[in-house]
Formats: C-alpha cells, structure tokens, sequence
C-alpha cells in the first residue's frame, strides 16, 4: 500500500512546486489573441490585472515605412498583428508599405472603410513575418464624370434615344400612310364586269345619275386601271411622270407619282373625288390606284387626255386673238370659281383653293376652252368647323408664282379667304402671260414666264421674297395693252389680282 501513496504524494509536491513557479513570475504571460478581454496576472504578494496592449510582444513581423524606433533589420515586435498597406498618394502612384499593428484597434483597422477619401487596400496577419508576402491591389478606379468612358456613356445613350424617337415616328406615320391606303388596296385581284361598248364617258355619266357626284366607284376604278395599256410618256415633273395610256381604244392621261409623292397622290385622289367636283374647267377624273407591293410601288392617276398639252406649252408655240385670250382666260377663271365656291346642301361641295396655280398646270382642251390639273397642294374649307384641312404633303408651291403673302411667310393660315387671294394673284400672272402672247396690230411678244427679266430661270426663295416684297415689283407691262380695249380690261384684271390690297372677291364675280 505505500506504493500508491508514495506516487501520489510526489505528483502533488510536482505540481505544487509549478503554482508556486508562475506566482513568482518564473513563466511569461499569455496572451489571449482576438479578444477584447482582459485577462489577470498574479504578481507575489500582490493582486494586479494588466491589459492586452500592455501584454508582453511576442509577433515579429516586417517594417517597411512604418518601422518604429525599436526596430532592427526591418523587423518589428508586436502583441497585435502584422499588416501590408498599398494606397494611391497625391500623384497617383502606387505605394506599398508594411509593418506592426497594435493590439488595440487591430481587428477593426484590418477592416479599412470603402467610403475612404483615397484609394487604398490593407491586409493582416498573425504569424512571424507573414506580412512580407502579402500583396494587396488597389481597388478599381471609379468612373469620373469628365472622364472619356463616363462622355462616351452619355453620347450612346443620347443617340440611343434618338434613333429610339426617329424609328417610333417613322413607324408611326407608315402605319397611317398604310392605313389610309388599305381601301386601294383591298380585294387585289377582284374586277367588275364592265359590258363591252361602254365607254369611259357612260360609265362618268352613269356615276352621276346615280346620285353620289363623286366619281366612279373603287372597284370600278381598279378595273379600269389595270385594264390600262401604257403607249409612250408624254411629260415629267418633280411629282412623277404623265403617260398616254389607252382603254378600250379611248386615249387617257395616266400620272405615275413617284413612291415619296404617295401623300400628293392620294390628296389628289381625295380632291378628285369630292362630291361635285366635276366640272368643264376642271380635268376630268377617270380613276386612281395602286400597284405593287414591297419596295416597288406605282400610283396612277388616270384622266381624261387634251392633246394640246398644258397652257405653258400653247403660249409656247402659239399666239392668240382677242376672242382666244377671252374665252381662255374666262374658261380658267370659271374653273377656278368652282374650286372656290362651296356649294351648300347634304351632298354638298367644300370651297377649295389650288396653292399651286400656274400655267404649266393648266390643260387647253380641243374646243379651246382651259380645264385646271394638279391638285395635290389643295386645301378644303369646312364651314361647320370653321377649319382649313392642309394637306400633309411636303411639297410646296412654285416660286415664281408665289403671293407676296406666301413668300414672307405672313399668309394667315387658319383663314380660308387667304388662300383663295393667294390663287387669285398666281391667277393675275397667267393673265400676263397670256396678255403678252394675244397680237394686236400686228405685235405680240415672245413667251416668257413672269419677271422673267428679274429673276433667274430657276429663282430661289430669295430671289423673288427681293422683287416681289422687298422691291415691291409686278411684271413688266407692254405699252400697246392701251391701245386696245380688250387688253386694257386684261390689264385692270390683272392689275387688280396682284395688287397689295386687292378688291373684295365678290368684285371678280361681277
């Protein structure tokens, strides 16, 4: 038994003496690593607690631009951690520094704030000299406002927005334009039975007794048209082109617009076919359509033909009496009444103005008389909303024959009677030209067009806003109209069609 007890008796004298060793400071201290403890230290014959940072250094780490006084060799003692900073300085240059980090605070500093003035990364460690292999990087440089890439940024998402805008208007008014050509464009391939033997102007005639007064219907319209036989082109403008067509052997004028004048085709379509538009000084509308689907597209639009061609072209090669001067200027100014007259009632007629009168757009037909074309400018007058209907279309008037009005830009454009003195002065120059053309006596002038002498061939808008508002100038008038009495009526009418404050229309009418 004293085998046992003597064992036992020599590991409690052991452990014994040990107590007694560390009371007396024989051991170091521990220190107790990633807390914010304090921990207690037994002195002899004392009782004491000591803090962290005031525990015995026992980390060596490595110093480079922020090594204390105690360092040797690039080494530093600490009871933190070990850190290695890279920060941007004033210039923008990269510097990489290490050393020792206290106790005190460790924890929070190896957690550097993102929202810091200057770019900079830390990183930290806990074993001897491990912070000599540490290699932070900077953070990425953040976008400046005046920078390259931030400009270039706002320039794409400027012309993004753009191009957004332009696609939706350009899609939007094809969708109208598709819309309001959807009834042309209906039962393609479907005909209606026209009898042999009947002829273009039977089936005008039988349009009118029917009643409806504006023109023929659109499936017999689209019969006619593809019916068409194109025999030779016989003019061309800026909208398009004029061919002599033929149907059943009857001559017609087919206009062939262009794929951008579609909005000039179909107002004039829509002009044509007014309830009561049809007149004897007014071309005859035969029908309108379209052919083609895709990128290639015809728009025709089929009239009756004057072989005599247009007043521009017989003042051209023609000289007129008295009795001719009359019964063409009287024929023009009656087709240019009808446009302007509204005429009241249920299957009424709007009041009308062409905006694009001149010589070239008025037909001589064989009994002499002249029919008036081209009516893709017009505007209607709706009387019961007191409102102009302006057509959509980009084209404008012809220069030269342009009101003083037109070419300042001070025509009232929500009052109707405007446009009507606007054709009446256009009215007063084709006058002139045909004043200058009738022989008395035995003189007559060559053709020319109006302020010929003043203008060039092809005027600008400057060049006639010079002459006819700022200068204040009319054409040129020949001597001999006073000595006959038939011109001098033409040259109070003229006269009294352009002059800046002209006469109540309903002068004209008496």
């Amino acid at each position: 038994m004293a085998g046992p007890s003597l064992c036992l008796a020599v590991m409690a004298a052991a452990l014994l003496l040990t107590l007694r060793a560390d009371a007396a400071g024989q051991n170091p201290d521990h220190v107790l690593q990633g807390t914010g403890v304090k921990h207690e230290a037994r002195r002899p014959g004392e009782d004491s607690t000591i803090t962290p940072e005031d525990a015995a250094r026992f980390l060596s780490c490595y110093c480079s631009g922020h090594c204390p006084e105690d360092a040797t060799n690039n080494t530093c003692q600490t009871n933190g951690q070990c850190f290695a900073i890279i920060e941007e300085d004033e210039h923008g240059e990269a510097i990489l520094t290490s050393g020792c980090m206290k106790y005190e605070g460790s924890h929070f500093q190896c957690k550097d704030s993102p929202n810091a003035q200057t770019r900079r990364t830390i990183e930290c460690c806990n074993t001897d000299l491990c912070n000599r292999d540490l290699q932070p990087t900077l953070p990425p440089q953040p976008p400046a406002e005046g920078s390259p890439h931030w400009l270039a940024f706002l320039i794409s998402m400027t012309v993004c927005c753009c191009t957004l805008i332009c696609v939706t208007v350009v899609c939007y008014y094809r969708y109208k334009w598709q819309s309001e050509r959807q009834r042309y464009h209906k039962d393609l391939e479907q005909e209606v039975f026209i009898p042999v033997g009947e002829s273009l102007k039977d089936l005008i005639h039988q349009s009118q007794s029917s009643g409806s007064g504006s023109g023929l219907p659109l499936l017999v319209q689209r019969t006619i048209a593809k019916q068409i036989q194109m025999v030779r082109q016989i003019g061309k403008g800026r909208y398009g082109e004029v061919w002599l067509g033929r149907w059943r052997g009857e001559k017609v004028a087919v206009k062939v617009f262009f794929t951008r004048e579609e909005a000039s085709w179909f107002r004039e379509t829509e002009i044509y076919q007014t309830v009561l538009m049809r007149h004897e000084n007014i071309l005859g509308f035969i029908a309108a359509d379209i052919k083609g689907t895709g990128a290639f597209t015809q728009l025709f639009l089929i009239t009756d033909y004057h072989e005599n061609g247009s007043l521009y072209d017989f003042l051209k090669h023609s000289t007129l009496d008295t009795q001719t001067l009359l019964r063409l200027a009287y024929s023009a100014a009656c087709g240019l009444c009808h446009l302007h007259t509204e005429i009241y009632g249920t299957q009424g007629k709007p009041a009308i103005a062409h905006r694009d009168l001149k010589s070239k757009n008025i037909l001589i037909k064989k009994n002499g008389a002249c029919c008036i074309a081209d009516l893709g400018l017009a505007v209607k007058f709706n009387s019961d909303t007191n409102e102009v209907d302006v057509p959509l279309s980009t084209r404008v008037g012809t220069r030269r024959y342009m009101a003083p009005e037109v070419l300042d830009e001070t025509l009232n454009k929500n009052h109707f009677q405007a446009y009507i003195m606007a054709d009446m002065y256009s009215y007063g120059l084709i006058i002139w030209e045909m004043a200058r053309r009738c022989n008395t006596g035995g003189i007559v002038e060559d053709y020319q067009p109006p302020y010929y002498e003043m203008v060039p061939s092809d005027p600008s808008y400057e060049d006639m806003l010079e002459v006819v508002c700022v200068k204040g100038v009319r054409p040129t008038l020949s001597n001999r109209w006073n000595s006959d009495e038939c011109l001098r009526a033409m040259l109070k009418l003229m006269s009294e069609c352009w002059a800046p404050n002209p006469p109540p229309a309903s002068q004209f009418s008496e």
